[in-house]
């Protein structure tokens, strides 16, 4: 379904990161500990040291000793099919599936939908999300205290009770194919443009549970509850506002948000999603219409992703006068307020605009945010923003902490140290090249290559970890064809996810990096825990790494959900999802007793594959499968992960 983002709009020429690991893994030996390699640690010659240990398969010794993975694998043979398999010690639920209504009076799902209820209903294409927690019987907003500016798990700081069962879920819509939501290859009206756009974008929901431990989760009538979509209004802060590359010939105002990917979350309190291929949404019928060296850049063409939303749709034709720098205003991080709907979502552009795969913020010592994104394309970067002060500092004042700040561009070097290289017109050669910073951050991919940012083999999901290493899913590269005994990556069709220490601070700029797992099956071993092409992520505050993945699987296994102890690299099976889809998107209540996670694109949209939603049955080719989210508990009430 993704098929693009295997493809490159990269031609910089910069050293390609499996380069960079060849090399790397030639210095050195690689603890040989099954399918996914647990790699020697770099860090001991500057006090990091913290290797990770022998095989896999070992007890699993957590922090302060206790063990963290404490429940029985999905075994192989159960995780397959059409329907999705748990752990025992696990029980899920289904809720919020594409086209239920967002308020419980609202429009009933049909197929295809209408464009006015899709505008009313959830949407498709469930990714990235985040759980905003109520904890009063007001709905006052879950809030973080200054016990936790340092802490990036901030939903400890609400006492043990306090919303666990209430809040307003933000769910991301990445995609839907014409074929899945119109039954059709390509729309044949402007009301057929209007209801697939309608199914892009975000939900906030307003959700409870029911009394009880196996309480179910409901949406609730709820003024807070709300679409965001392809046509609602948004409004852009930060370097690049108003500036003439982000106007129209024709004035129209800034509409919509697009392919909502990975997301992040803020300290006081708001949701960032991220668009992602954004470029696909865009063609032209215009023969004469080539790419400008921007446009290359970032993957537009004619056809585009064959949305045909340019055919009826003027705002998404390349060629027509009236729109162009339309496209420009696609590729951000959007800003929104969960708990206040009277409140316009705004692009913030310090961040940069790339394929943004998510925006994992992180409080420094200093109190400043940090926020990490990957560019999820193969031979694409990875990113880091700091802001310019503490965001409490900055939020007295008035100001953003998104807005006021440096961009950075990582690069990855043989000997495992890395540099965060600044994208400023502090830089000489950009200072060249863009005439000011709203240029620069529109062509953010053009600055990076201009420094020589390492491209990486698709850089995905980011997470911040207790051992305060940051972790990135790198989700695959199969060009690196040559392999080698000494080197396990070679080649690359699995992924692998990587990890490193920033070394003075998190505001700092210079980095240690090293290989924590690499999904490949190295020894031809018959191994339980295999897995293959690893994307989301999210590190839980006791030491546990939460992965999972978007792609083929060994042994005919569904995608899947896995939890590592970062510690001792052990790692286990806790869910499967349904034949054709995508695990995706990872939120907790702050207990982290509840677990949300989505599947996306069941069976491909292809009902011969599964029924999901529809639980415990034959598919029948007739009902359409349809994206939601799982709610995931033990059956005991622990901890999730655990």
């Amino acid at each position: 379904m993704n098929d693009h983002d295997h493809d490159s709009s990269n031609a910089s020429g910069n050293r390609p990161f499996h380069d960079v690991l060849k090399t790397n893994l030639e210095r050195r030996k690689v603890l040989k500990g099954g399918l996914a390699v647990a790699a020697t640690t770099l860090f001991a010659s500057s006090g990091m040291a913290h290797a990770l240990g022998g095989s896999r398969g070992q007890a699993a010794a957590g922090r302060g000793g206790r063990a963290l993975l404490g429940f029985t694998p999905v075994a192989i043979a159960d995780g397959s099919g059409p329907n999705p398999s748990i752990s025992p010690e696990y029980q899920f639920d289904v809720i919020l599936p594409w086209g239920d209504p967002l308020q419980p009076q609202g429009p009933a799902f049909q197929w295809p939908p209408r464009p006015a209820d899709q505008a009313e209903q959830i949407g498709i294409g469930h990714d990235g999300m985040w759980f905003f927690p109520l904890i009063n019987a007001h709905g006052r907003r879950g809030g973080w205290d200054e016990a936790v500016e340092n802490d990036p798990w901030r939903g400890r700081a609400l006492a043990f009770g306090q919303g666990n069962d209430h809040g307003l879920l933000c769910l991301n819509h990445e995609f839907g194919d014409n074929t899945h939501v119109l039954g059709k290859s390509m729309p044949e009206s402007l009301d057929e443009v209007r209801t697939s756009q309608h199914a892009h974008g975000v939900s906030v929901i307003e959700i409870r549970k029911r009394p009880g431990r196996k309480g179910h989760w409901q949406p609730v009538k709820s003024p807070r509850s709300r679409r965001i979509h392809a046509n609602t209004p948004v409004r852009f802060s930060g370097p690049a506002a108003g500036h003439a590359l982000l106007r129209t010939a024709n004035g129209n105002i800034p509409l919509g948000t697009l392919n909502n990917c990975a997301n992040g979350y803020t300290p006081w309190g708001t949701y960032l999603t991220c668009e992602e291929n954004f470029n696909g949404y865009f063609g032209t019928e215009d023969a004469g219409w080539t790419p400008d060296e921007s446009q290359q850049r970032y993957g537009f063409s004619r056809d585009g992703f064959g949305y045909g939303w340019h055919l009826y749709d003027k705002r998404f034709d390349l060629a027509d006068a009236d729109y162009q720098n339309e496209e420009n205003r696609f590729g951000w991080v959007v800003e929104i307020d969960p708990f206040d709907a009277t409140q316009t979502p705004v692009k913030r552009t310090a961040l940069g605009r790339f394929k943004h795969e998510g925006s994992t913020v992180h409080v420094d010592a200093s109190g400043r945010v940090v926020v990490y994104s990957g560019d999820d394309q193969r031979f694409d970067y990875i990113y880091k923003f700091v802001s310019a002060d503490s965001w409490r500092a900055m939020r007295a004042r008035g100001e953003s902490p998104l807005d006021h700040g440096t961009l950075y561009v990582a690069r990855f070097n043989d000997d495992g140290s890395g540099e965060w290289l600044e994208l400023s017109l502090d830089v000489p050669a950009l200072a060249l090249r863009f005439a000011d910073m709203g240029e620069l951050l529109i062509n953010t991919r053009i600055a990076a290559d201009i420094v020589g940012a390492t491209p990486m083999d698709r850089p995905e999901w980011v997470t911040v970890g207790a051992d305060e290493r940051v972790y990135c899913a790198l989700t695959n590269n199969s060009r690196r064809i040559t392999p080698d005994a000494a080197n396990p990556m070679a080649p690359n069709p699995d992924g692998h996810i990587i990890r490193w220490q920033e070394v003075d601070s998190f505001v700092g700029e210079r980095l240690a990096w090293d290989i924590f797992l690499i999904a490949a099956d190295t020894h031809g071993e018959d191994r339980d825990d295999t897995f293959s092409d690893p994307d989301g992520l999210w590190a839980d505050p006791d030491g546990r790494l939460f992965i999972e993945t978007d792609g083929g699987q060994k042994k005919g296994l569904n995608n899947q959900l896995l939890v590592a102890d970062t510690g001792s690299g052990e790692l286990r099976r806790l869910f499967t999802g349904v034949s054709g889809c995508e695990v995706t998107g990872v939120a907790v209540t702050p207990d982290r007793r509840t677990l949300f996670v989505n599947l996306q694109h069941p069976g491909d949209g292809d009902p011969a594959l599964t029924n999901f939603p529809v639980l415990n049955a034959t598919p029948d080719g007739v009902t359409i499968p349809r994206d939601a989210t799982i709610v995931i508990t033990r059956r005991d009430g622990g901890i999730v992960g655990s």
